[in-house]
């Protein structure tokens, strides 16, 4: 037997059909326009890795940090048995863990690269002066097999930083070193989605909205999961302290 309060009004439900809807083309909307690259080689780097055949620049800095290992509060360790939950035994990064190189840098020595405005999709919307990278943390989901991992963007590499024709374009990786890899990922993303040193993954750029909690959501101060549930816990804070400052009845003299 059917309880009537349980269904919904003509309206509510059509409000409901309406907004799944809308999800759905936001989704669509942000899958073409940023769609997946697939099979891309996929290399690891990480935070403070000593130059190598490779790898011949030091990450002690980034393209668009150059006290990236001491921001990032000390060396990323990539060995297994010195990593617990993702992140390095010894500390507690101050930045995400999660992280990831693209062969692009928008930086020039003054302002952006020419090119820049025209092939950086999000530009316009992110530039925040002419010091300032508009690709740095951007979003990046990386996926292998079943699993997606979310990483920010945070290097520029490997190999190249021009190469906006496959970052932001159609083109392959071109070979290099590393048998064409196009993407390098930081030993958090290997260890989420199970990675060889040299694997092959599909990745795409991601709004921050398309992106679901996840250990990638959990530190780091250029992690905006971090600074809006700290938002909100200090607006929460506010709001309990305004209720019991409510609740106070001041006592009245005999």
């Amino acid at each position: 037997m059917i309880n009537a309060r349980s269904i919904l009004p003509i309206g509510a439900l059509a409000a409901i059909l309406a907004g799944c809807l809308n999800t759905e083309q936001r989704v669509s909307v942000t899958g073409a326009r940023y769609p997946w690259k697939k099979n891309i080689v996929t290399t690891v780097f990480w935070i403070g890795e000593r130059p190598s055949r490779n790898n011949p620049v030091p990450n002690r800095a980034s393209s668009w940090d150059k006290d990236w290992s001491r921001n990032y509060g000390g060396f990323d360790d990539p060995n297994p048995a010195h990593r617990s939950n993702y992140i390095p035994v010894k500390f507690t990064p101050r930045q995400n863990p999660f992280y990831c190189a693209l062969p692009y840098n928008d930086k020039a020595a003054n302002g952006h690269r020419p090119e820049a405005p025209r092939v950086v999709p999000w530009f316009n919307e992110a530039y925040r002066g002419p010091g300032v990278s508009t690709c740095k943390d951007r979003w990046v989901a990386i996926r292998k097999g079943n699993r997606t991992a979310y990483a920010q963007w945070e290097d520029a590499g490997p190999f190249r930083t021009d190469y906006w024709q496959y970052v932001f374009g159609d083109e392959r990786p071109k070979l290099n070193l590393n048998k064409g890899a196009g993407l390098d990922v930081s030993p958090a993303v290997r260890d989420y989605l199970g990675l060889n040193e040299t694997d092959v993954t599909d990745w795409r750029f991601v709004e921050f909205s398309e992106v679901s909690r996840g250990p990638w959501s959990t530190l780091g101060e250029n992690n905006p999961f971090v600074t809006s549930d700290r938002k909100a816990g200090r607006e929460l804070a506010q709001v309990s302290k305004r209720a019991e400052d409510r609740a106070v009845v001041p006592a009245h003299a005999p």
